[in-house]
């Protein structure tokens, strides 16, 4: 297994496949016009290769707010389905950590779906504790991936 970070707009199109485990539905367009928007605001994404299948891709953001100092932000966590419970996911939150460490962050956060317990016992398992809600409205229905 390797792991690499993804820093340019290619090399993470090239993964739309393992982003569809989690938005099946998401177009080549949608997915490479919002990649464009994200890497301008820090987006990096991590991802795990078997060979030369990507089996294990997280993004990430790393910002500054007023409660936390700086932070990085996993987002879009994906194994494939092939590869889960085999150390993929632990590879990625390693890396993570370690990314983390040496941009100088105060924590590390994460949203997680309220009915995805399996992720849930995951992230207890790595050191991850909720601290609150994240509150969501939904202003247009259509325009969800």
């Amino acid at each position: 297994m390797k792991t690499v970070e993804l820093t340019t707009i290619e090399e993470m199109f090239e993964q739309i496949e393992i982003i569809r485990y989690l938005y099946p539905n998401i177009s080549e367009e949608k997915y490479k016009t919002y990649l464009e928007a994200m890497v301008l605001h820090n987006y990096t994404q991590v991802a795990v290769f078997d060979e030369e299948e990507c089996v294990g891709l997280t993004g990430l953001w790393y910002g500054i707010k007023l409660w936390s100092g700086k932070y990085l932000e996993i987002d879009n966590f994906i194994v494939h389905p092939d590869y889960r419970s085999k150390g993929i996911g632990k590879l990625l939150t390693d890396y993570v950590n370690q990314k983390a460490t040496d941009l100088g962050c105060t924590m590390i956060v994460l949203d997680a779906y309220t009915q995805n317990f399996t992720a849930h016992r995951f992230y207890y398992n790595q050191g991850y504790m909720p601290r609150g809600f994240h509150f969501v409205k939904t202003l247009n229905v259509d325009g969800l991936t």
